[in-house]
């Protein structure tokens, strides 16, 4: 395997696309309307619109996927995202043993988007 592609079920292409480029800062690789594709390092994000626009299926799979972003500064990454208006669904938070220090935000369609930073033990 080369890279992994990871995709996220969005009920809006549009609205997404300004979120995970404008508010993420991801690099737009590709768009069409049912699929986008950003450059994520070694990694694409993908965005599927489910296919027909008024199918009633659509609205039911949106947001469904998981996606976790490791960073440098979690404080720093959730200060800016929170300041462009993305919902916080936990602030920065250390986890007791795991040695990472964790905060989620939440995308348009309500998915969870765990941001990590490693942090020392001996913290």
């Amino acid at each position: 395997m080369k890279n992994m592609i990871t995709m996220v079920m969005v009920s809006d292409m549009d609205r997404s696309v300004r979120f995970y480029r404008d508010a993420l800062g991801l690099k737009l690789r590709f768009q069409s309307p049912d699929w986008t594709e950003f450059d994520v390092g070694s990694t694409t994000l993908a965005l599927h619109g489910g296919g027909v626009a008024s199918s009633p299926e659509k609205e039911r799979y949106a947001g469904r996927a998981s996606i976790g972003f490791n960073v440098e500064n979690v404080d720093k990454v959730f200060e800016e995202l929170k300041s462009k208006g993305v919902r916080v669904a936990m602030p920065p938070t250390e986890r007791a043993g795991e040695g990472i220090r964790l905060a989620v935000m939440l995308d348009p369609d309500g998915l969870p988007l765990s941001f990590s930073q490693t942090v020392s033990q001996s913290r």
